[in-house]
């Protein structure tokens, strides 16, 4: 189990969401929910069914991002959420990225 960060301590975690998250308008509302917390980075459908996406942030608005995607969109019916915290990359903005 991984520490939690501090809640100003600036992170990134990159996510993969797995479950009934494509064509429920998943990247959409994430790239909503993530201009209201203040997050950068990008989110993207994976070829598999998952969607994977990276957020940088404050370890605060972080976990408030990580607890979101555990339920996603109304439509979405999350099945698991799996987080590995990194090196910050220094992005700037919010983007859904196409594969």
């Amino acid at each position: 189990m991984q520490n939690l960060p501090a809640p100003q301590e600036q992170i990134r975690a990159h996510v993969f969401i797995s479950g009934k998250v494509q064509g429920v308008g998943y990247r959409y509302s994430t790239l909503h929910q993530a201009k209201l917390l203040g997050i950068s980075g990008w989110v993207q459908n994976l070829f598999d069914g998952r969607v994977e996406a990276v957020f940088e942030g404050t370890g605060e608005a972080i976990q408030a991002m990580i607890g979101w995607c555990h339920h996603g969109p109304l439509s979405a019916v999350v099945q698991d959420v799996a987080v590995d915290y990194g090196i910050l990359e220094g992005l700037r903005g919010f983007e859904i990225r196409q594969y």
